[in-house]
């Protein structure tokens, strides 16, 4: 079975000016979403963006931590482990690779607090499974770790 998933975007840095210069236009788009609220981006800072808005260096970094965290808190309803919190500080790095920018690598550092008596061995094996299961995570080509804790 295969899902399509739809969105526009539209460059609206285009009423700053004209593509007339490298350093001299904005970088600022907005991707609608069908029956969703839209999303305003930019370039990073680093790519002459604006910071104040969400890149898509950070929408992949974030895709990745969402997957994971939906693909464990699945995981661990179907395994009656029963999640109480879930919170993830993640980050990605980015390098030159072969004269080109690219991603190298995702750290996801889930912190998990399960309710009491709950069993951590197992909570903690199915990060291993989340992450095979992660559809963003099976579709980059770049390592993606994670570094779970589990307190309750």
């Amino acid at each position: 079975m295969d899902h399509v998933f739809r969105c526009s975007l539209e460059w609206t840095g285009a009423a700053g000016g004209a593509t007339t210069h490298y350093d001299h236009y904005r970088r600022d788009y907005r991707v609608d979403f069908p029956d969703k609220p839209s999303l305003l981006g930019s370039a990073a800072p680093a790519f002459r963006g604006d910071g104040s808005l969400h890149n898509p260096e950070d929408l992949l970094v974030a895709a990745l931590s969402a997957c994971h965290c939906l693909s464990y808190l699945a995981l661990c309803a179907r395994a009656r482990i029963p999640v109480v919190s879930y919170r993830d500080e993640a980050w990605g790095r980015m390098a030159l690779v072969d004269r080109g920018m690219q991603f190298v690598e995702v750290v996801l550092r889930p912190a998990v607090t399960l309710a009491a008596g709950a069993d951590h061995d197992r909570a903690r094996r199915l990060h291993e499974r989340a992450h095979a299961e992660c559809f963003i995570a099976r579709s980059v080509n770049f390592p993606v770790r994670h570094e779970a804790t589990i307190t309750g």
